[in-house]
């Protein structure tokens, strides 16, 4: 993932209310485990920072996350550790863009996956709020969603994020209890035209790596 658009620009993009916590630098190389910029369907409208890795509230102990980065659209209704947040938890996740490996070439050949317009996507999330029974600690996590590709996508993954569209940004931050029906329908391939890609460097393949490299375009 990529978030380069500063903090003030978000909230502005996404009418928010004000910003709460903020990534401190642009981030050209993302990862799990890593703080995301986050709106969470508090009825507050706050931009926030939650840890990238699902922590539901019941774990035992934080190692659970490691697991839980995604969730598929098709399942996240049933599968214990998401079913409660989508109907209760819900967030956008707001980065510029994302990576996506072509598994078929060797070694595997990244691409950077981005909007037409460059503005910056909101990604269909789900947060939990865990508290360490050794410290005391809380601890906001958040994952994200995964439907199958567009036709842009197809080529190179079998999956890609969940993207909503203005309208389906209202619905999944609405604060009450939602229920899995009414919001299936946003969990749906982004239209395949309003996106752009190219392929980068292998840099991007070390977590390691969070510079400017990352985005740069491999010549054809």
């Amino acid at each position: 993932m990529t978030v380069q658009t500063p903090a003030v620009d978000l909230a502005r993009e996404f009418g928010l209310a004000g910003i709460r916590n903020a990534i401190e630098r642009p981030r050209f190389n993302l990862a799990p485990t890593q703080m995301m910029p986050i709106v969470a369907n508090d009825g507050q409208r706050m931009l926030d920072t939650y840890r990238w890795g699902l922590i539901p509230g019941w774990a035992k102990d934080a190692s659970i996350a490691n697991k839980l980065i995604n969730a598929r659209c098709e399942t996240v209704a049933e599968k214990p550790s998401f079913r409660s947040a989508l109907k209760r938890k819900r967030c956008l996740v707001l980065v510029d863009g994302y990576y996506e490996w072509k598994q078929s070439t060797k070694p595997k050949t990244p691409f950077f996956f981005h909007r037409k317009d460059r503005k910056p996507l909101a990604l269909a999330g789900l947060w939990e709020e865990w508290t360490s029974p050794e410290t005391g600690e809380v601890i906001r996590t958040c994952c994200l969603i995964t439907t199958g590709p567009n036709a842009l996508v197809t080529p190179i993954h079998d999956r890609m994020p969940v993207i909503l569209s203005k309208e389906g940004q209202e619905q999944w931050l609405r604060p009450e209890p939602q229920e899995a029906a009414a919001l299936m329908p946003l969990l749906v391939p982004y239209a395949e035209d309003a996106l752009d890609m190219y392929e980068v460097a292998r840099v991007v393949n070390s977590p390691s790596n969070d510079v400017p490299e990352c985005i740069e375009r491999v010549a054809a």
